[in-house]
């Protein structure tokens, strides 16, 4: 199996002893919040089978998110509402989340891993890796937290606004989801920024 801790090591092996990763989940979804994540893992406490959280079962999600919160030095999340997503966008609102979760954290880093392309504007040395979530132990370990802790958000939500059951889909597109905008119209926490082209489906107007 692939080494998931080599960028670690690697970072390691030139004097950095807290590296952070980061990631977050949310960005895809029309309705509800971005959470990102960072976590400081324990160099000294491998913890076996992080890994990208969509490639894992929610079975095991939960397992990993409960090691983490026990065994890293320290981990910290952030939101970003919808209105807040709305109003930024919501590649500004995935940076704001991810550079809140750092400023979070208890220690304070010394090296950023972080997934994507797009630097977050930390004040502390990054490295961008492309599909990260899948390659490095400490961005897997954010993106376990962030969507973790989104899903229960999304359930959560699901009992305020029950009819657009978001604990089936989180909020994500699928075609459960606009069958039952068309029914019903925009929740409180839907993006209106996500949804011109459903409302130029519906004639324009606004549930």
């Amino acid at each position: 199996m692939e080494d998931r801790y080599a960028f670690e090591g690697q970072m390691a092996r030139h004097g950095y002893t807290r590296v952070c990763g980061i990631d977050e989940a949310g960005c895809g979804p029309l309705a509800g919040p971005v959470c990102a994540a960072a976590v400081i893992l324990n160099p000294d406490d491998c913890i076996e089978g992080l890994n990208d959280s969509k490639k894992l079962t929610e079975k095991r999600r939960e397992a990993l998110f409960e090691a983490i919160c026990d065994r890293a030095l320290a981990f910290s999340v952030a939101w970003i509402e919808h209105d807040e997503i709305d109003r930024l966008n919501i590649l500004e609102a995935r940076l704001l989340a991810m550079r809140r979760a750092v400023e979070c954290l208890s220690i304070a880093p010394d090296f950023a891993l972080v997934d994507g392309n797009r630097a977050p504007g930390l004040e502390v040395e990054t490295l961008l890796i492309t599909g990260g979530d899948g390659l490095s132990a400490s961005i897997g370990a954010a993106s376990i937290l962030a969507k973790v802790l989104r899903d229960r958000r999304m359930r959560e939500e699901a009992v305020r606004y029950p009819v657009y059951r978001f604990e089936k889909h989180k909020g994500y597109p699928t075609a459960l989801h606009y069958q039952l905008l068309d029914q019903y119209g925009p929740s409180p926490i839907h993006r209106q920024s996500f949804l011109v082209k459903w409302k130029a489906r519906q004639g324009g107007g606004t549930a």
